[in-house]
């Protein structure tokens, strides 16, 4: 008996050992990824462009999004600024909690960006894609160009009040809000549009510029297509003997169940994405299954599940072995990608016994550029103002005054709750 003792507590240890060891080599292949995309040259010098002989000024596309801090530095006003947003969550006495979170959470945050290279390459993608789409605009879009890409992030450089301080001395007159979140929140695309309106009031030019906007765009075929030639891509990763056994797991960023219950449309929005490029899979030949989960989950109060990993784990205990995460919601490599997914993911898949692999993101895919500027290109020809949806303010919108507002729109404008009052 106490041999066999000896020789389980042996096992044990060396069971231990394999586990530290394969989670070690995983988190060194992530980490050597993270940092090689960090590397990677950059194809231009953003602004160093010249946007035309003309002395007319540029048609404005502004890429907004939450942003990521760059460096170290920038991790806890990244943070603090995305605590106290109370279009993204309420807290009791928001600017004093928010603030005592992001102070708490800063060192470990700062820690996850040390591993993917020491900062969010998000800017320099957006960049690369505002370049390509701008490209695009310019070649099919005469009549309005030259066009120029100007990136307002929510919570990092440039902030929405950099982003419109160079609008105004380049002298726009004319501007796209383009949300880079290809599905509507009211958490994100939503809480960037009231900023941008702010910050136009603010400085006294909300009757400079006229606007419309680019609000949502999750089901739009070239989109569609762009994503569906990631998940090609990396099913590259797997031995071709395996591919059919791979389990998609379309993976976006979670949102609190209060927003959900508000009537919050992302989980339907997402989940058209899903439907569309799945079907687009299926002409392609692909008969994979998937499922749709959520991550990034924060604090204690219920959030949309199910958690990508936990999604992996209770499908693994079903005898599944192959799964590649699909970042759904994302248009450019992150610490949710390059950390959350390649690190955490990998590390659980690895403990039990999977096979885990992550789609590449769209950062400088040639494609992703195209689609961002066919869909700007098609909203220009049109002369659209925004989606149907915009108008419809959440049956629980928590900011009824401000939400699905547009400052000095292109045309006649009105939400549905002023028309049915007036």
């Amino acid at each position: 008996g106490e041999g066999r003792g000896v020789r389980g507590e042996e096992h044990r240890k060396e069971e231990e050992r394999r586990m530290l060891s394969a989670r070690g080599l995983w988190r060194g292949q992530a980490v050597a990824r993270a940092a090689a995309a960090a590397a990677a040259p950059r194809a231009y010098a953003w602004g160093a462009r010249s946007l035309s002989s003309s002395t007319k000024p540029p048609t404005a596309v502004v890429m907004m999004n939450m942003g990521g801090p760059s460096t170290q530095e920038e991790v806890h006003p990244f943070l603090k600024r995305l605590f106290t947003d109370r279009q993204i969550m309420q807290l009791p006495a928001q600017d004093y909690l928010g603030s005592f979170i992001a102070f708490r959470r800063s060192p470990k945050i700062k820690e996850q960006y040390a591993e993917i290279g020491g900062g969010s390459p998000i800017r320099r993608w957006t960049e690369e894609q505002g370049k390509m789409m701008v490209e695009y605009l310019d070649k099919h879009n005469p009549e309005t160009a030259p066009h120029k890409a100007y990136l307002s992030f929510r919570y990092a450089s440039p902030l929405t009040e950099e982003a419109v301080a160079e609008m105004k001395a380049d002298g726009v007159t004319r501007a796209i809000a383009f949300s880079q979140f290809p599905q509507w929140s009211c958490t994100t695309s939503g809480s960037s549009m009231n900023e941008m309106w702010r910050v136009l009031a603010e400085q006294g030019i909300t009757n400079d510029i006229k606007w419309s906007l680019i609000d949502r765009w999750h089901s739009h075929p070239a989109f569609i297509a762009a994503l569906a030639g990631r998940v090609v891509e990396g099913l590259k990763q797997f031995d071709e003997q395996d591919r059919h056994k791979v389990v998609f797991l379309f993976s976006a960023h979670s949102l609190p169940m209060r927003r959900v219950n508000a009537g919050d449309p992302y989980p339907q929005e997402v989940g058209a994405t899903v439907g569309r490029v799945m079907e687009k899979l299926k002409g392609m030949g692909y008969q994979n299954r998937y499922s749709l989960c959520w991550q990034s989950k924060v604090g204690p109060l219920p959030w949309l599940g199910p958690k990508t990993q936990e999604a992996m784990k209770m499908l693994r205990g079903q005898g599944l072995t192959h799964f590649m995460a699909i970042p759904v919601a994302f248009t450019t490599d992150h610490v949710e990608t390059l950390y959350e997914i390649d690190i955490e993911f990998g590390e659980e898949a690895h403990e039990m016994g999977a096979v885990f692999k992550r789609s590449p993101s769209f950062n400088d895919d040639a494609a992703f550029g195209a689609a961002l500027g066919q869909i700007s290109s098609e909203h220009l020809k049109e002369g659209t103002l925004c989606s149907d949806q915009y108008s419809l303010n959440c049956a629980g919108c928590v900011s009824p005054d401000k939400c699905r507002q547009i400052a000095n729109p292109i045309s006649p404008y009105a939400r549905m709750k002023d028309m049915m009052a007036a």
